[in-house]
């Protein structure tokens, strides 16, 4: 038993039985001649056949009730001219915009040589950002002493309260409906519901 073949080996070889006889084969056909002649377990011949149709190095053609499977040598050559053309035309892209940048980049630079003044704006950036940092985190240490979140804390309690003595009101509303309802007492209902005995409105 000769060693295992990866996928691409598997694909070559493949190719190979098409390029050599220049025949449509049917799937029965090629996991007969793929293990004789080539070393392709017959098991794996169809995923093999497949990935390549997949990848439009093989055709595939339904006649009647059977697919028939081919490849020619010379769409393979035409493909990889395809391809290198492809690749060549990326390339000539590529390097257009790299020349466009490196361009862009040597006009961005203009004026901003190290001189002694730049470089003392620079130091003189540095300090103010640093004196910003400085004073906006003393700023956020007074945050609660802040007008606008004091306004803003009050106008959220409210809410708050408004929606607490809704939800309280709720309760006694409940509270007297099983009371005329079932005649339940009001301890017996704070009981069974868990209401504390000073549950009132806020």
């Amino acid at each position: 038993m000769g060693p295992r073949l990866t996928i691409d080996e598997k694909r070559k070889r493949m190719m190979e039985i098409f390029h050599d006889t220049m025949e449509p084969y049917l799937l029965k056909e090629l996991e007969k001649i793929g293990p004789k002649q080539k070393g392709i377990v017959s098991q794996t011949v169809k995923d093999v056949v497949q990935s390549l149709v997949d990848d439009s190095l093989c055709h595939c053609e339904k006649i009647g009730t059977s697919n028939y499977f081919w490849a020619f040598p010379s769409e393979a050559a035409i493909k990889r001219k395809n391809r290198m053309r492809e690749l060549e035309r990326d390339i000539a892209q590529m390097e257009a915009k790299q020349g466009e940048l490196a361009k862009a980049i040597e006009e961005a630079q203009l004026g901003r040589e190290n001189t002694g003044e730049r470089n003392g704006l620079v130091e003189e950036l540095a300090e103010v950002e640093a004196l910003w940092n400085g004073q906006a985190e003393e700023l956020r240490q007074f945050e609660e002493c802040d007008p606008v979140a004091m306004n803003k804390r009050r106008a959220d309690a409210v809410v708050a309260r408004d929606a607490a003595n809704r939800w309280t009101d709720n309760v006694f509303i409940m509270q007297g409906w099983l009371r005329d309802k079932f005649n339940m007492e009001t301890a017996a209902f704070s009981s069974y519901f868990g209401v504390p005995a000073d549950f009132d409105n806020i």
